[in-house]
């Protein structure tokens, strides 16, 4: 179901080693990758300071843009759980001054969309 689940457009959980090795020269001082996720080309990364965007662009993916997405701008955020028929959980993030949400991802079922929750209402409400 992986592939297939990454064709749909879906995210999966990416290995901090991977993450640390490949994006760590985006961190600033003292800021730690948390957690992230794949999604095809594109990555999602939450730190203990910022949401990290990668999006993968053109055919050959060589030109990349790095979004940064403060956790003070965000106003609102929600999860959607998998259903019995439907495998896929989704998560929106609203950022302030937006009507619809700025930012939606789908997961597979390998990810726990709790936890994405948890490290999102950590930083956003504390």
């Amino acid at each position: 179901m992986g592939i297939f689940s990454s064709l749909l457009g879906n995210a999966g959980a990416v290995e901090p080693e991977k993450l640390r090795a490949d994006f760590g020269q985006l961190l600033i001082d003292g800021e730690e990758l948390e957690i992230g996720f794949k999604l095809i080309r594109d990555t999602f990364i939450f730190t203990n300071k910022r949401l990290i965007l990668v999006d993968k662009q053109g055919l050959t993916g060589k030109k990349v843009e790095y979004k940064s997405i403060t956790y003070k701008s965000i106003t609102r955020f929600s999860i959607e759980t998998a259903g019995t028929f439907d495998l896929d959980a989704e998560l929106k993030i609203w950022i302030s001054g937006e009507q619809h949400p700025s930012l939606v991802k789908k997961f597979n079922k390998s990810v726990n969309v709790y936890d994405v929750q948890k490290v999102l209402a950590r930083h956003v409400l504390g």
